[in-house]
């Protein structure tokens, strides 16, 4: 991120210099080469920066989707496990109320069975 900043800096800097209008109305020859070489250096130090935010803003974009990625995991996990702790809670329950009514259809008179002698 520094870099892209310092990238940016220099890129307003060199736009700056740029902009600025030449003190002489008519140039010499070695003057519009230095211009056109200095457009050219100003554009290239431009694209240079723009690609440099663009993969920036990329890679922020990857980190916040990965973690993105890891709440929706830590989310998914969570209802699976509830929904498994209200299963096993239901049959629990099922198992209780067949465990009861069995125990309560069964004759009295029968008696428990003996232990080993």
């Amino acid at each position: 991120m520094k870099k892209a900043i310092v990238t940016l800096i220099a890129g307003l800097f060199a736009t700056a210099a740029f902009a600025q209008t030449p003190a002489a109305p008519a140039a010499s020859a070695p003057a519009k080469v230095e211009a056109a070489h200095t457009k050219a250096v100003v554009k290239a130090d431009a694209k240079e920066a723009q690609a440099v935010v663009k993969a920036d803003a990329k890679e922020a974009k990857a980190v916040v989707a990965a973690k993105t990625e890891v709440a929706s995991a830590k989310t998914e996990a969570t209802a699976t496990k509830a929904k498994a702790h209200h299963k096993a809670k239901k049959t629990r329950a099922k198992a209780d109320a067949k465990l009861a009514s069995a125990t309560a259809a069964a004759p009295a008179s029968v008696p428990a069975p003996a232990a080993a002698k």
